[in-house]
């Protein structure tokens, strides 16, 4: 008898502890299901890279087809600490977009990733939530080009399209701020994996670069020294923009993603605009200025 009652105590334990450890973790939600990339790797990819991290638990919101009805497509915003959109297709509804606006107003943390900056050229609030975006017959209408030129950040008014970028490369990032949380302890230079590299990106939004490339001629680029990760003031939310990350064909042939620099931003930022604080050490895999490092098994 007392074997039956130890183990019972063993096991409500273990189930109060495990609930409550449960409880403690970000509630995150991925948007995704519709995109000009492959979606259906990038999700995964993210999913696995936070939940392996073992501060967030996240749920994916998928939205219908394109053409499909987005009536159906209603996210519960509000129940989480953090969306993160991996999203480029049809227009939401009015009741998603103001939910999805209320969210934000409210304080809630926001992640913009890669071709989610594509997403919505004709949506005010949208262009001002991600700071800067490309495509979608973006141009001088919709805020300058901002990219850095002698150590500066440059607002340029200059006419032309916004959004392009060369061939996939490696290439290396250049911290421009140490002031977020973010940024605590990561090297001022690193290489990333073959990856695309937005370049004439362009916008309304109030951001601050955390880290810039250079986006060279020779692979098809601007000539300049481009935005790749950055904040964005707006209001009371937190929000991270990182435009790496390109998917790949599959979860095994995806070195953007795979790539550890990708990865501890990206927790980083993710953690930072849900709770305005990072907790995360430096992983001592983290790549140099002059060397690659790849995590396949997005941990």
């Amino acid at each position: 008898m007392q074997k039956i009652l130890h183990s019972f105590l063993m096991f409500a334990l273990l189930a109060i502890f495990g609930a409550n450890a449960q409880t403690d973790k970000i509630k995150a939600l991925i948007v995704t299901g519709q995109n000009n990339h492959n979606w259906q790797v990038s999700n995964v990819a993210m999913k696995m890279t936070l939940e392996n991290s073992g501060l967030f638990s996240v749920d994916v919101a998928i939205s219908p087809e394109q053409g499909g009805d987005m009536n159906k497509f209603n996210p519960e915003f509000s129940n989480y600490q953090l969306v993160i959109l991996d999203y480029n297709g049809d227009a939401w509804t009015a009741r998603t977009q103001k939910n999805f606006l209320d969210f934000v107003n409210n304080g809630g943390g926001v992640v913009v990733y890669h071709a989610a900056d594509n997403a919505f050229p004709e949506w005010k609030e949208f262009n001002e939530i991600i700071g800067l975006g490309g495509w979608g017959k973006r141009n001088e209408k919709d805020g300058p080009y901002v990219y850095w030129k002698d150590g500066k950040q440059i607002r340029d008014n200059a006419p032309g399209n916004g959004g392009s970028h060369g061939k996939q490369h490696e290439y290396v990032l250049t911290a421009r701020s140490q002031n977020n949380p973010v940024m605590k302890g990561l090297p001022e230079k690193w290489k990333h994996a073959t990856d695309e590299l937005y370049d004439r990106l362009r916008g309304p939004g109030n951001i601050a670069t955390l880290y810039s490339a250079f986006s060279d001629k020779e692979t098809g680029g601007s000539g300049r020294e481009e935005p790749m990760i950055f904040t964005v003031d707006y209001g009371k939310a937190r929000i991270f923009h990182t435009v790496l990350g390109h998917a790949g064909k599959s979860l095994d042939d995806n070195p953007a993603m795979q790539c550890a620099g990708f990865q501890v931003t990206l927790l980083r930022g993710c953690e930072w605009a849900a709770t305005g604080k990072v907790t995360q050490q430096i992983p001592g895999d983290f790549p140099t200025a002059d060397r690659v490092s790849l995590r396949p098994s997005y941990k």
